[in-house]
């Protein structure tokens, strides 16, 4: 029961920043989970692209987000040349104390301070994307322009493999 108020917590948290950015009525929430990107692109009817996947890595001891199309790939040396650094994702059991939302909600909404938020390349083939909204049976419809609004990225990066090398 106590992971479940946590995880309510972290979708009313996500739904809050929604709301003062402008986008509340945006949130779709679902009976059926949107835990994976290919659960999300069925609950939604949607090509699993058009998931805006929310991945979270650390630099050091920064955390970052950065948010791709749903089939893609992290290129490691795309990603070094961009941040100097290597790739590294956060442990799956250390997601939602470092960002604020556990892994199946996670997105650039409502999380914790100091993160910053990077949008990749690969969206930009879709006019709408579908980002998590905290939790696991939430998502977000948005254009490209107020994905970028609403997720106060601080750019944008291409850091994903080619889509015929995923």
């Amino acid at each position: 029961m106590w992971k479940e108020g946590r995880v309510y917590m972290s979708l009313e948290k996500a739904l809050g920043y929604l709301e003062k950015a402008g986008y509340r009525e945006h949130v779709i929430q679902l009976g059926e989970s949107t835990a994976t990107v290919a659960m999300a692109a069925e609950a939604l009817g949607v090509e699993p692209g058009r998931i805006a996947k929310t991945m979270s890595f650390l630099q050091g001891d920064k955390a970052v987000l950065i948010i791709t199309e749903g089939t893609a790939k992290i290129d490691n040396r795309k990603y070094k040349d961009t941040f100097h650094v290597k790739a590294k994702m956060i442990p799956f059991e250390e997601v939602e104390n470092i960002i604020g939302h556990a892994p199946g909600g996670v997105c650039p909404f409502g999380i914790n301070e100091g993160i910053d938020v990077y949008l990749d390349e690969s969206l930009k083939q879709f006019d709408i994307v579908y980002p998590a909204a905290g939790d696991d049976h939430s998502a977000v419809k948005l254009t490209i322009a107020e994905l970028e609004d609403a997720s106060q990225a601080k750019g944008w990066v291409d850091v994903c493999k080619e889509a015929e090398n995923v």
